[in-house]
């Protein structure tokens, strides 16, 4: 009886095993895939700005490359010797706590 059980057992977990070994051979595929697109469309982007930059080397131009977007900002100071108006601009970024980071837009005001 307790032979059949564990077989059973063993059997069953035998099961499990496999189909989770498949499922993880499923999900390795599916995550190559994804980066494989990153790669190509990051390849994409930077090959096009180095053919703008050549086609308006060609006709006489200059090419500006587009600034980026998005911040990381980190705050890699505590709170003592901070002046007030720095201090609540810190607020306003969530940065209350040293080495703290957020995401900031990059705007006019937040880059000043």
């Amino acid at each position: 009886k307790r032979r059949q059980a564990y077989a059973a057992a063993k059997a069953k977990r035998l099961k499990r095993l496999l189909a989770q070994k498949k499922f993880r051979k499923a999900q390795r595929k599916i995550i190559y895939e994804r980066a494989k697109a990153y790669h190509k469309e990051y390849r994409h982007m930077y090959r096009q700005e180095i053919r703008m930059a050549r086609m308006a080397r060609k006709a006489g131009n200059y090419y500006v490359p587009a600034e980026p977007k998005l911040a990381f900002v980190i705050r890699i100071r505590g709170i003592n010797g901070v002046s007030p108006k720095v201090r609540k601009v810190l607020q306003l970024l969530r940065l209350r706590q040293i080495f703290n980071g957020t995401f900031v837009k990059l705007n006019k005001a937040s880059i000043n």
